[in-house]
């Protein structure tokens, strides 16, 4: 038996009731959602291992949510699509997919690609948290500790720091930290400088005087590493 926690986004009624019920009795924790939105709030809630996405929401693109659910999330993707020709499954898998399923499919393959995937979850190295000196950010937890206290942020602001976090001394633009660190429909870059405001009166002794996000003239901004402590 598996306790590893999955997320179905399936628009289907009556499949995702079906692949829940399968995934319960197989002995792993199950959630379901059955838009791009409820998905959303569920990864915060749940920190599922392994998502299982349908393409096809009525909400949204499965191809966007993929790539955003990467930037955001330790999780295994399996998609699940009635697209199942060659050019899909490479789009796919090039989105951030670990595995992709045609349907139809049979429920022992399902199974068997959930448990392929959860082997690697198992496998995984516990070592995903990001350790800056005295800042500890953890994706797994969703939770990020400065100088052993931890710090109270919104889901936005963790995934803005998270993606900031992961790529240090990189300059990246407004318009990269939208694309990576926000969902779907979020255009305006201005929105960025909000979010860097706000989360720099958290985690800066000086939020004027930045030492961890600093603003890059001309570009955006970057998570500066030199002088942490």
């Amino acid at each position: 038996m598996s306790s590893c926690r999955i997320l179905i986004v399936e628009d289907n009624p009556h499949l995702r009731t079906l692949l829940n019920w399968q995934l319960i009795q197989a002995g792993y924790c199950s959630q379901v959602a059955g838009t791009l939105a409820e998905a959303r709030d569920l990864i915060e809630q749940v920190q599922p291992e392994l998502v299982v996405l349908d393409l096809q929401l009525p909400d949204g693109d499965g191809i966007d949510f993929c790539q955003w659910l990467r930037t955001v999330a330790q999780a295994y993707i399996l998609i699940l699509s009635f697209r199942g020709s060659e050019a899909e499954r490479v789009r796919g898998l090039k989105a951030g997919a670990d595995d992709y399923l045609a349907k139809p499919f049979g429920m022992q393959e399902f199974l068997a690609r959930i448990e392929a995937l959860t082997r690697r979850v198992r496998a995984q190295t516990p070592s995903s948290l990001l350790q800056f000196g005295v800042l500890q950010i953890d994706p797994v937890q969703r939770r990020v500790v400065l100088r052993e206290q931890t710090i109270d942020l919104t889901p936005q602001e963790f995934s803005l720091l998270y993606v900031l976090a992961r790529q240090p001394g990189i300059p990246l633009s407004r318009e990269e930290l939208l694309r990576q660190a926000w969902p779907d429909g979020i255009d305006n870059p201005r929105t960025v400088d909000t979010h860097i405001l706000t989360l720099r009166k958290k985690i800066e002794s000086e939020p004027r005087s930045p030492r961890y996000i600093q603003t890059v003239r001309s570009v955006g901004y970057q998570f500066q590493i030199e002088e942490l402590g």
